[in-house]
């Protein structure tokens, strides 16, 4: 059974291991975000390894449409890393079998999403409430996909207050012991939701009681934010979510800080060349309204802190064709342009 349109036969070998260290940042799964042509936009910025938007192991299994086209690759859309959600161990069961006999090679299963209607299912950060069934649901993806095919993305926990760190290195290490291939935590508790501020301490804390990757997520909006984070939790890398919403390029800007080197300056120049790279991509991947829609909501994120961006967007939400969209980027852009060299000229 073949569960997409597209050619998913996309990992070089079912033993290759996925590429993990502090020059490897991942894109996370992000809902509504992280489709085919987002992901391989931030491979041609440097992304290691990209993960699909959150898939239901039950619509999977139920044949939801809607679920068959978050699965939509390519060959070079790889390596890629399906999230799954979901509380019941027999139905991940059976999504992980159907996708491995599909060419998918590797998984994660989202164990920290916050999102109400998720929680009411019991899947997402409610399954840290019920670690027995959680370990279950585990075990069934790993006996599906084989030892360390799969990763586990969690929070610290369920209520607002931190609960003692112990459970949470006692239930990773269950993790580790059944053949979890690495493990990505969001280091604050699901009723915090985006609030507050990332916990290194935790992660580092974490960090030296696992022998398999731990990657960090959450509070990463520049590279900057990924570098900071690596030196001070000692984490094996980092997963790149809103700063990647926000900018692409935060990957080549990764590398360029590992380095040594100084990333690039986030001129007009170099987001134009962004934006028109994801138009195009979308437009060859996602024909039709949608893709169009969907750049009218992702192009004011990339341009919000540029003169004219309300502007931008206002002309942005009247666009009914892709001709209408080119005409209010071309006169966006000049406008920025000549800003952008007037502040220069002052500035020197």
């Amino acid at each position: 059974m073949t569960l997409s349109k597209w050619d998913n036969k996309m990992s070089p070998s079912p033993d290759a291991s996925l590429p993990t260290g502090r020059d490897k940042p991942w894109l996370a799964p992000l809902a509504g975000f992280s489709d085919l042509p987002f992901r391989l936009l931030c491979r041609e910025y440097g992304a290691a390894v990209c993960a699909t938007e959150m898939v239901s192991a039950k619509g999977l299994v139920y044949g939801n449409p809607g679920t068959h086209d978050l699965l939509a690759t390519l060959p070079e859309d790889r390596p890629l890393v399906v999230q799954l959600f979901g509380a019941e161990a027999d139905f991940l069961l059976r999504a992980v079998t159907l996708l491995c006999e599909s060419g998918y090679n590797w998984f994660d299963l989202n164990m920290g999403c916050s999102v109400p209607k998720v929680l009411r299912q019991g899947a997402g950060a409610a399954m840290l409430g019920n670690p027995d069934n959680a370990l279950r649901a585990a075990k069934a993806m790993l006996t599906a996909a084989g030892k360390s095919k799969v990763g586990f993305k969690l929070r610290l926990g369920l209520g607002t207050d931190q609960p003692p760190l112990s459970g949470l290195v006692d239930f990773v290490l269950r993790l580790e012991d059944m053949g979890a291939g690495w493990i990505t935590l969001h280091p604050r508790t699901a009723k915090q939701g985006f609030g507050g501020t990332m916990n290194h301490t935790v992660l580092a804390k974490l960090a030296q009681r696992l022998s398999l990757p731990l990657l960090a997520s959450g509070d990463l909006f520049s590279a900057e934010d990924g570098i900071r984070c690596l030196e001070h939790s000692g984490v094996a890398g980092v997963m790149y979510a809103r700063g990647a919403m926000h900018n692409p390029a935060v990957f080549a800007d990764h590398l360029a800080l590992f380095r040594g080197c100084p990333p690039r300056n986030p001129d007009a120049g170099r987001l134009r060349a962004l934006i028109v790279r994801h138009i195009t991509l979308a437009r060859r991947l996602s024909p039709g309204k949608a893709a169009l829609l969907k750049m009218r909501t992702v192009i004011p994120r990339y341009v919000r802190a540029l003169p004219g961006a309300r502007t931008l967007c206002d002309r942005l939400c009247r666009c009914s064709d892709w001709r209408e969209l080119d005409r209010a980027l071309n006169f966006f852009w000049p406008a920025v342009e000549q800003q952008e060299n007037a502040h220069e000229r002052h500035t020197s």
